[in-house]
């Protein structure tokens, strides 16, 4: 990965940056309800395969967007990347909370034109990407960011959701690390191809039963995660 340009990195990557990120369990607690997490085995599929689908996408796009492609294009993109309703909802939602944090913290003018561009929210991975770039992150590092963010909230959440041992579920975050070099490497690597090719160069990788999931679970009277 080279050197860190500069804090702004684990800024962005803490937990506790208040993006609105852990009020959202990434499809973990449907996957819960429906019993296909239970155990630190299955959760560490579970991260897996969100990581290589979701996790890939969003670090393409985060990237594309720290690397100065339109932002309204590439929210146009995300859209027909995220096919259920439940899922573009809560892909705005994050990344209006994102965008506020981010305009209090990094402010710059390509942030204030997106956001009044989006007033309902852009994609959270493409507001991610220009936080970046107005923080001074290169696009791979912001990559790592979005890749990380796609496992460590499922992670997270099940600590609530099952009660693991939260180093259970840390274990199963470190063993991925491989798997993340090469998703924050895949998402950035396409995004240096996007100003040539186009929107088609990013990764479009999908995952149809947590879209199935997202839009049960939006339907659920009683859950504790939004998403």
């Amino acid at each position: 990965m080279g050197r860190l340009t500069g804090g702004a990195l684990f800024v962005l990557a803490d937990g506790r940056f208040p993006a609105g990120g852990h009020a959202h369990s990434g499809g973990a607690e449907a996957a819960v309800t429906a019993g296909r997490v239970h155990d630190v085995a299955s959760l560490a599929e579970f991260c897996r395969g969100r990581l290589h689908t979701s996790g890939l996408v969003a670090a393409g796009f985060a990237a594309a967007a720290a690397a100065g492609y339109d932002p309204l294009l590439l929210d146009e993109a995300a859209d027909a990347r995220t096919p259920a309703p439940a899922l573009r909802h809560t892909a705005r939602r994050l990344g209006r909370q994102l965008m506020r944090a981010a305009r209090a913290t990094w402010p710059s003018a390509e942030l204030d034109e997106l956001a009044a561009a989006r007033p309902r929210g852009a994609h959270q991975p493409v507001v991610l990407g220009l936080t970046a770039r107005s923080a001074g992150l290169t696009p791979l590092e912001i990559a790592y960011v979005a890749a990380y963010e796609s496992v460590s909230g499922p992670a997270t959440a099940t600590v609530r959701l099952l009660g693991l041992n939260p180093f259970d579920a840390t274990g199963v975050l470190a063993r991925l690390t491989t798997d993340l070099d090469d998703v924050a490497e895949r998402g950035a690597a396409c995004a240096s191809r996007v100003f040539a090719e186009g929107v088609d160069a990013l990764p479009a990788a999908s995952a149809p039963l947590l879209d199935i999931a997202a839009e049960r679970h939006a339907a659920r009277p009683a859950r504790l995660f939004a998403s």
